[in-house]
């Protein structure tokens, strides 16, 4: 067994294993939880077995980055004592850092690593990187391996990156950034179902279920909310969520996941135009459908979702419409291509790679393929790759450097940060 550690720590869940193995051993959610049967926060387990209804939460990292590090030490002595076995005095440590970290933010993670747990060496890479480097793997005669050059769209727990690679080495004045992540989504759901249907301001772990299992990406809006406005069986977005009661289950499930997929079914082409009898019926349906809004049974432990299934993924491309000032995912990856040389704009535009939890939505990289193709100029191709599984490819990449002969090499030793500082000793990872 590798005596190499690969942790990448993320914001929403931490997968740490041993460098070499394809698969980290353990993933977890990122945070302590406290549920109501308890005044003490625990530790989440990796089997997800526990009842974590309306349990409060305390996360170590806040938009993207660490904010508390005696929380995040509290959570790492757990991860290396109980769930790795490892003893971090003779072992290495390869860590992940989100990118643009502040110095207080690198000095602090340092004391953490050499000083609180002893660890013999540290080498610390950005995401973007480790996952250029294991598609390049992957592919040995791909584009990506043959020019050395991707870039990388990572749709994280916290913010979304457009950051373009050039022989393994993230280019950081041309990253962009968008504040939109997986957390931002779910906390947006959160905010429709609770003013639609039921309180769920609470239930971060339930929501997070229900965005997994019921969001998509829409590849025509418009079109899409007619259907959903549409009552009974015509409306083929409809379905309904189950939440735990605590006795007979503890986990919420969907009611009927067949009708969870009826929107696959749906075409490309234009709606059908109602016919006046129609137009008629609709205007009946909905005098009774604003008496019955007056009515919602709140007794019922279930709602429903119609349009928010593609109104939150729909966030990422138009953040616009959550009030924020920011461009949208497709001209943020144009804007990132242009931040670089002429010559790799070509290469950059057919080397795009798709990492992080938020890319999982269904269709995904055809909307992106969509909004694109518009911006890219004609001369250019645009090859969009999403990877084999998004969450652990940055993983499998750090996995693969440590495996690497030259990577002790590559570390700032336990020594060395002691003599040098942290300042000095990072410069190392940039070089």
């Amino acid at each position: 067994m590798s005596n190499v550690v690969v942790l990448d720590n993320g914001g929403g869940l931490i997968k740490a294993g041993h460098g070499g193995d394809r698969d980290p051993e353990v993933t977890i959610p990122n945070c302590l939880y406290r549920p109501l049967s308890s005044k003490k926060f625990l530790h989440p387990s990796p089997s997800n077995s526990e009842d974590l209804t309306s349990a409060a939460l305390r996360r170590p990292i806040d938009r993207g980055y660490l904010i508390n590090t005696d929380l995040q030490r509290d959570i790492w002595a757990h991860l290396f004592s109980s769930l790795l076995h490892v003893a971090p005095s003779s072992s290495s440590l390869l860590l992940t850092e989100p990118l643009f970290t502040l110095p207080s933010i690198q000095r602090a993670t340092d004391e953490l690593v050499f000083e609180d747990f002893n660890f013999k060496s540290l080498f610390v890479a950005d995401s973007p990187s480790l996952v250029h480097l294991y598609e390049a793997s992957r592919r040995p005669d791909g584009l990506v391996s043959k020019a050395q050059c991707s870039l990388v769209v990572d749709c994280g727990f916290s913010f979304t990156h457009a950051a373009p690679v050039f022989q393994n080495f993230t280019v950081n004045y041309a990253v962009k950034r968008i504040d939109l992540g997986g957390k931002a989504l779910t906390n947006y759901l959160k905010e429709l179902v609770s003013y639609r249907a039921i309180n769920v301001m609470d239930e971060t772990f339930i929501i997070d279920d229900v965005k997994e299992k019921l969001c998509f990406v829409s590849l025509d809006v418009s079109r899409d909310l007619q259907i959903a406005r549409k009552r009974g069986k015509d409306n083929q977005l409809r379905c309904t969520y189950v939440l735990p009661d605590g006795v007979t289950y503890t986990k919420g499930f969907v009611k009927d996941p067949d009708a969870a997929q009826r929107y696959l079914t749906l075409d490309d082409g234009s709606l059908p135009q109602p016919s006046e009898t129609e137009k008629d019926m609709v205007q009946i349906d909905d005098t009774e459908e604003r008496k019955d809004r007056k009515r919602i049974d709140l007794t019922k432990n279930e709602f429903d979702l119609t349009n928010e299934r593609f109104l939150v993924p729909e966030m990422i491309f138009q953040p616009a419409d959550l009030g924020m000032n920011e461009a949208g995912l497709a001209e943020g990856i144009v804007r990132a291509v242009n931040s670089c040389h002429p010559y790799l704009h070509s290469v950059l535009y057919e080397s795009i790679i798709l990492t992080g939890g938020s890319t999982l939505f269904p269709r995904f990289a055809e909307r992106l393929q969509m909004e694109l193709r518009p911006l890219v100029p004609d001369d250019y191709q645009v090859k969009i790759t999403t990877q084999e599984d998004p969450i652990l490819g940055v993983w499998r990449g750090g996995s693969l450097l440590a495996s690497s002969p030259d990577f002790e090499a590559m570390c700032v030793t336990k020594a060395e940060y002691e003599e040098l500082g942290s300042a000095r000793c990072r410069r190392r990872f940039f070089h």
